[in-house]
């Protein structure tokens, strides 16, 4: 499974060893979440203003198989939060190798229990969960270790009728 973890950690090993410059590099990450926000690909929206323990975040995508396509969330933070993480579930159907036709996630900051130690910790925020759902749709896209299996073989087997049932979906279920 590709993790936040990793991808944080193999981004680092691109920038080379860490010095006097990883305030800087770990400051320049935060900030490049919180563009997310402001660049208009994450939206929040609460269905209910009494209930701010559950809403829905839409993520729309500005590149990659997904663009154009406008995906919604639903997100609930349990009373236990932030020793347990929140639950997320997507309402939008669509074609990912990552995200069931029913909306079940494979996110590794999203389990409370992970085997490579990469999943929920009190540390991580909601703001890492935005981070890491939006990233689902561009570089934590893994076809690699699937929950969707039919949809990576698919990738794996022709990425050009790949591309055109992801479009298909992105037509029926997420405009």
């Amino acid at each position: 499974m590709l993790t936040l973890a990793s991808k944080l950690k193999r981004d680092d090993g691109l920038r080379g060893s860490r010095t006097a410059a990883s305030a800087a590099d770990s400051t320049r990450r935060v900030s490049v979440r919180d563009k997310l926000l402001v660049k208009g690909t994450c939206k929040v929206h609460f269905p209910d203003p009494n209930k701010l323990h559950c809403f829905q975040l839409t993520v729309t995508p500005d590149e990659g198989y997904y663009q154009g396509g406008k995906f919604q969330f639903e997100t609930e933070v349990p009373d236990a939060y932030n020793m347990v993480p929140p639950r997320v579930r997507c309402l939008t159907r669509m074609w990912h190798p990552n995200i069931t036709e029913t909306g079940e996630i494979c996110l590794s900051l999203l389990r409370e229990h992970s085997i490579d130690g990469t999943g929920w910790a009190p540390t991580r925020t909601l703001k890492d969960v935005v981070w890491g759902l939006n990233s689902l749709f561009t570089d934590l896209l893994n076809f690699d270790d699937p929950l969707n299996i039919e949809a990576a073989e698919h990738h794996l087997r022709d990425k050009e009728d790949f591309r055109n049932k992801v479009d298909d979906y992105i037509k029926r279920y997420a405009r």
